[in-house]
């Protein structure tokens, strides 16, 4: 009897077990290599759903808002609020778009002259300069034959002008194949929609995609991305509206054309930082290049001043309260987001460096690098 019992080394059954962990550890490790590389090739569509996303909270946030104010239901409070929206929509392309068709046409037009005349002005204005500080010193450097006879070797105006308008109207040209950002926009629109109108259900399926030890600690911080974006969604929108007042007023003091139009365009493109606010200078510099030189420099001048006073002044103020985004954050994301998403990575990398900001605080410092202060905190 004694002979038939076997006795399985100790050593064996250690060594059985390590290799189960080796084969577990090697398992997860190719699994999240899957993951990463499937996210990598889907990350088109990835930010695309994000984008629907932050239009569902923008929605979500305007519906309990008007539910805060007045006792409705939440399908009703919807309801208005997206018929709001499509009305403002509605209003700010009938504002903004047939003026600025009729411009860019004059423009393309009009273009050479106008350049040329801002160009002799610019010319001009350097010889005052020069007299002014030098006199009519032969030895000064502008009085200089070799320094007059390099400008003559640039291009004037209308060489610039010209390439200046067929770049124009190569972007234009491009601009008309919309087919595919038509379709892009509808699936955003749609995602962003049906999210609006269940975001309960839809948030319940995004906690059951983690595993059920942290699906608690997932609604924790997921509800704070939640309320970060909220929170930027309301500090983008008052400082945006405090640029386009600006512009305006400036705009009405120089006397510039398309008041309400350029101020509606300098407000909505505030929402992209630092790229946004050149892109809103391009319309009405364009409008007051045709009516004369001089406005176009004023214009350049001001919306300068304007953006520095949102960027040093109302920005810090309204955020204060919001967030606390660095400022070397936002630009690490845009300048990440857009290498790894395209343009739509830049529309949204403010959002998308507010969720990171979360997620690197919530789960890399206080899961994994502090995971014992979240220990003391629930313990008390």
């Amino acid at each position: 009897m004694a002979s038939d019992i076997q006795i399985v080394p100790v050593k064996n059954e250690a060594l059985i077990e390590d290799k189960q962990l080796r084969f577990s550890h090697l398992l997860a490790l190719s699994i999240i290599l899957a993951i990463g590389i499937l996210c990598w090739n889907l990350r088109e569509i990835i930010i695309q759903i994000f984008a629907g996303i932050v239009i569902a909270m923008a929605i979500c946030t305007l519906v309990g808002k008007l539910r805060s104010l007045i006792a409705i239901p939440r399908a009703l409070a919807l309801i208005v609020c997206l018929t709001g929206l499509g009305i403002l929509t509605s209003i700010f392309l009938a504002i903004v778009v047939p003026p600025f068709t009729n411009e860019f046409q004059q423009l393309l037009i009009q273009l050479p002259t106008a350049a040329k005349e801002l160009w002799e002005l610019g010319i001009g204005s350097i010889e005052r300069i020069s007299d002014i500080v030098y006199g009519n010193d032969p030895k000064s450097i502008w009085n200089q034959q070799f320094f007059r006879a390099g400008l003559t070797t640039l291009p004037d105006g209308s060489t610039l002008a010209n390439g200046l308008g067929d770049g124009l109207k190569k972007l234009l040209g491009l601009a008309g194949n919309v087919g595919s950002g038509l379709i892009r926009m509808m699936f955003i629109l749609a995602i962003g929609l049906m999210i609006s109108i269940q975001p309960k259900a839809y948030f319940e399926i995004a906690i059951k995609l983690f595993p059920s030890f942290y699906r608690r600690r997932a609604r924790i911080i997921l509800h704070e991305c939640g309320n970060s974006i909220s929170d930027w969604m309301v500090g983008v929108l008052i400082s945006s509206f405090c640029v386009a007042i600006l512009a305006g007023i400036g705009l009405s003091l120089l006397g510039v054309k398309l008041v309400i139009a350029n101020a509606l365009l300098a407000g909505m493109l505030n929402i992209i930082p630092n790229l946004g606010p050149v892109l809103s200078t391009i319309f009405p510099l364009s409008v007051a290049l045709l009516d004369a030189p001089w406005k176009a420099i004023a214009v350049i001048g001001m919306y300068i001043f304007i953006q520095n006073l949102e960027s040093y002044l109302i920005t810090p103020s309204v955020m204060h309260h919001q967030l606390k985004l660095l400022p070397g954050l936002t630009l690490t994301a845009q300048f990440l987001f857009t290498i790894i998403f395209g343009p739509i990575g830049l529309l949204l990398a403010l959002p998308l460096a507010v969720v990171m900001q979360v997620l690197i605080k919530e789960i890399l410092i206080e899961d994994i690098l502090d995971p014992w202060k979240n220990k003391k905190r629930i313990a008390r």
